[in-house]
């Protein structure tokens, strides 16, 4: 990947990003993210280069490097810069200086930042491209950008002694609460925080992060959560983040990624009217919504939804289209990203001396919300300070943010079988094409609860089919995700015993 980079270096002319993590899965796993010149993930056509390299023979690699050059007509004289940032997990570091011997082996030039989470990598490598238009490319030029507008946004708080009330943040013993603890004194005491899972004793990811909170549906291990206290997990290279808390009587209540993008488009629509800036909010989501929560989104607040194919690509793709596209995977990975034309009108209403005091206010605000938002990738850091700003400004409690709408009662479950190619989607994964009668047999299901529906999908990495489930109550939803798993097992080639009812 360091060779790769390199040659992605030289064909861009800019800077190309290789983060060494493997985000939240378990401490023994360990990858790279290659990371292109905005800040943004490698494009798909790149992607089947760095498949091709990793998967040739040590004798074919040469050749397989001469196919990328003459594919892309590479000039090899061009100078090549890649920034290198790693994890805390044990192998990171050596395997942080493979890539930097890729690097060095094509004559290209590395930059070693050592431990960053990997947002903090997608912003070094957006503002060198950007010549420092989007900030300094040092952590010290990250925390003092975000920790500026987080400031400046929170002296607006219509109650500003609940922002200042302690936030319990889950660090999932990984770089993110190394990181967060660097930017503590930048934050000047505007926002309390109480870091648990820091990396001092724990293993990353395990029984704690932003993944294990989701699918658990229960708080880390090591935080003893009080009645109505503000909590947030962030994942192992803190690109994703969920919120949580325990009413008083004692009941678990997640807010996840289609809350985050609930709250934070409906902040930013209001905002915009009160500015008067005709500009367009999109949610883009993906088929793991939440049903209520684009019911809400499209039918409440009349904002777009629309809905792309699982992976953060698909869906900052796609945020691209709009004036200001929030997207958000219900895992809690995220952001918002602005039009250059969207920018430019916040900008020049925020200048405008004689724009009146309610519409200059509001656009005071957006302006501020820009320069705290990591547009170059969801950032867990960046996401948790828009979050606790929102919540200041409009005086809510993460009781009230969490009564906007209720969440549809969900399930997923996955099936073992022999191929999971035997499964194709259509409709952003919503319809199973193949195999045969598949489809037709969930549609049957689902029409047999109320509020339902249902879908299946192959997973990208191993033989199992994903089942998703949505119904008015939880036995519903149970036994239509049950009944669903037994039409995949049946029709999919399932392997092993047939799926047991949820208990």
């Amino acid at each position: 990947m360091g060779l790769l980079a390199t040659l992605r270096s030289k064909q861009t002319k800019s800077a190309i990003g290789v983060m060494v993590t493997a985000s939240h899965n378990p401490e023994e796993d360990n990858g790279v993210k290659l990371i292109d010149p905005m800040g943004e993930m490698i494009t798909p056509a790149w992607e089947d280069y760095a498949t091709q390299l990793a998967n040739a023979e040590q004798e074919a690699l040469c050749t397989a490097l001469k196919d990328i050059i003459e594919r892309e007509t590479i000039n090899m004289s061009e100078k090549a810069s890649v920034f290198i940032g790693r994890d805390t997990r044990p192998s990171s570091k050596s395997l942080s200086m493979a890539v930097m011997d890729g690097v060095s082996s094509l004559e290209g030039n590395s930059l070693d930042y050592g431990l960053v989470t990997t947002p903090q990598l997608h912003f070094m490598v957006r503002c060198c491209n950007t010549q420092g238009c989007y900030g300094t490319a040092t952590t010290q030029g990250y925390y003092e950008k975000l920790s500026k507008a987080f400031i400046e946004l929170t002296k607006h708080g219509k109650n500003r002694t609940d922002v200042k009330k302690r936030l319990m943040v889950d660090g999932a013993n990984g770089i993110g609460a190394l990181k967060l603890k660097e930017m503590e004194p930048f934050l000047q005491s505007e926002l309390q925080v109480k870091l648990f899972n820091d990396g001092s004793s724990g293993k990353l990811n395990y029984l704690c992060g932003a993944d294990y909170v989701k699918v658990q549906q229960k708080p880390p291990q090591g935080m003893k959560i009080g009645p109505d206290e503000r909590c947030c997990s962030f994942d192992g290279d803190a690109d994703r983040v969920v919120y949580y808390y325990s009413d008083s009587a004692g009941c678990f209540h997640l807010l996840d990624g289609d809350k985050i993008a609930t709250l934070i488009s409906t902040y930013l629509k209001d905002l915009l009217t009160q500015a008067g800036l005709n500009l367009q909010v999109a949610v883009v989501q993906t088929a793991y919504a939440n049903g209520s929560s684009t019911q809400y989104l499209e039918n409440v607040m009349k904002v777009t939804v629309c809905c792309t194919k699982t992976g953060v690509k698909h869906l900052h793709h796609a945020a691209q289209e709009f004036d200001i596209g929030v997207y958000f995977e219900a895992n809690g990975h995220g952001t918002v990203l602005f039009s250059k034309n969207a920018m430019e009108q916040i900008q020049q209403l925020a200048k405008d001396q004689s724009a009146n005091g309610e519409k200059k206010h509001a656009a005071k605000l957006l302006e501020g919300t820009v320069n705290l938002i990591n547009q170059a990738t969801g950032d867990a850091i960046s996401d948790m300070l828009l979050i606790e700003a929102v919540l200041a400004i409009r005086g809510m409690t993460v009781q009230e943010w969490d009564a906007i709408y209720t969440d549809l009662p969900n399930r997923q479950l996955k099936v073992k079988v022999a191929d999971r190619r035997v499964i194709e989607t259509t409709d952003a994964e919503r319809r199973a094409t193949t195999p045969e009668g598949l489809q037709d047999s969930i549609d049957a299901l689902v029409k047999k609860f109320k509020q339902a529906r249902a879908f299946v999908r192959p997973s990208g990495t191993e033989d199992v089919v994903r089942v998703y489930a949505e119904a008015d109550t939880q036995e519903s939803v149970d036994s239509l995700a049950h009944q669903v798993s037994l039409a995949v097992h049946r029709l999919a080639g399932g392997v092993g015993e047939e799926p047991k009812p949820l208990q």
